[in-house]
């Protein structure tokens, strides 16, 4: 397909300012970007921007397509189809916001990838991690409390049985564990190294997998060429992350800011949230406290980010309520409150993709680049109503804002003019 979308004002993804100009998509790529006018050749199909906005698609650093397409009762109960199909539906309203690549941080995806992979127009390309590891008791264990650990004789808890979690202990099966995750598709590879919110058994100051378990970890991500990402919010936990070799911390909000200038020297990434307590709903008391303290670091997490210059990246965490999965765009829009449009839009585009390639040999799109308007990238591209270099907001109403969508060369929303 050669598809020009002209007349548009450009924001590339990568520059301070907008140009106007031209943009033509051959088969899967960016050929041209052009402020002169590109010949309409037989056989074009022709977008006129009429003056709109063309900007990269959005990648969510981490997203979570299974749990956020489906409650907790779903995945204790419903059948692995109601599963995926619930998937793959939330894929498709995931790339009708405008996010055309996420970064799956717990979930059996990479079936789904296969499928939107084969059909852009059904959700976004995929970064699998597939099942989230994690030691027992950790943020991962979703085992009831009475149960036996897997590691002692106990038969598998129902999170990993349908591929969202994986519970292993000991350098061995931490081996094991990522292992598996790889030779199920995984691009890179996730644990929990610290409590979170919404588990039971692990208040947010626990540390979690030995440093010989998160060395076996890195090691075995490191011999297929990719690397480890670690979910953990405290101190402790995030340097006993990056001296064992982890390459970007997830979340962070409980750190100080010596260890944020420490992520900064050591060049390792940190992928955070704007969280705000209102993003998620927790019925134990237990949950909702460490919700509210997680959610009182993220001022001071984003102001440190900037003074150290953390490589920093974005993303949404959204769980368990897939009624409130729009809050996608407006964690897009709240960005604003942490730095200024055009830098928000280059964390969403060419920021994320940047942290995207550390999956080396494991990145299922190395072939071009994500998360810019240049010869040669791939043709994933919004057009927008509204100037969301000054005005981020217009991207916290897709449905009317985004007129058009092209994703891998393919308008999955929208018609020529």
């Amino acid at each position: 397909m050669r598809l020009l979308i002209k007349n548009v004002r450009i924001f590339d993804g990568l520059s301070d300012q907008t140009t106007d100009g031209h943009v033509l998509i051959e088969g899967h790529t960016i050929t041209a970007v052009e402020r002169s006018p590109i010949a309409e050749t037989d056989g074009t199909t022709v977008i006129d921007g009429a003056g709109h906005t063309l900007m990269p698609g959005m990648i969510d650093a981490h997203a979570h397509l299974v749990g956020m397409a489906n409650s907790l009762l779903d995945l204790a109960m419903g059948s692995q189809t109601l599963l995926a199909a619930k998937t793959l539906v939330g894929a498709r309203d995931t790339l009708l916001r405008g996010f055309t690549t996420v970064r799956d941080m717990a979930g059996d995806t990479a079936g789904i990838k296969t499928v939107t992979d084969a059909r852009p127009e059904l959700g976004p390309r995929i970064y699998p991690s597939q099942a989230a590891i994690s030691q027992t008791g950790g943020h991962g264990d979703f085992s009831l409390v009475y149960e036996r650990p897997t590691a002692l004789g106990g038969n598998e808890s129902r999170g990993e049985q349908i591929g969202f979690m994986r519970v292993a202990d000991g350098p061995e099966r931490v081996l094991a564990a990522v292992r598996e995750q790889l030779k199920l598709g995984a691009s890179q590879i996730k644990l929990m190294v610290g409590g979170g919110a919404a588990s039971l058994y692990d208040p947010l100051y626990t540390v979690q997998f030995t440093p010989a378990e998160l060395r076996a970890a890195v090691q075995a991500a490191e011999d297929y060429g990719t690397y480890v990402a670690t979910h953990v919010y405290n101190v402790p936990g995030i340097r006993r992350a990056v001296e064992a070799g982890v390459k970007s911390i997830e979340h962070g909000h409980l750190a100080d800011e010596p260890t944020i200038a420490m992520l900064a020297e050591r060049e390792v990434w940190l992928s955070t949230q704007p969280f705000a307590e209102h993003d998620h709903t927790f019925a134990n008391p237990a949950s909702a406290q460490k919700n509210r303290e997680i959610c009182a670091g993220t001022d001071r997490l984003f102001g440190w980010a900037a003074t150290h210059g953390v490589r920093l990246a974005w993303g949404t965490d959204l769980l368990f309520e897939p009624e409130h999965a729009d809050l996608q765009s407006a964690m897009v829009v709240r960005l604003g409150e942490y730095m200024s449009a055009v830098d928000a839009l280059k964390l969403v585009t060419s920021g994320n993709a940047a942290l995207l390639r550390l999956a080396g040999d494991r990145d299922p799109y190395r072939s071009a680049r994500l998360g810019e308007i240049t010869a040669g990238a791939w043709a994933d591209v919004l057009l927008v109503d509204g100037d969301p270099t000054a005005d981020l907001s217009v991207l916290g109403d897709p449905a009317t804002n985004l007129p058009v969508i092209v994703k891998d060369g393919a308008i999955v929303k929208g018609h020529p003019a």
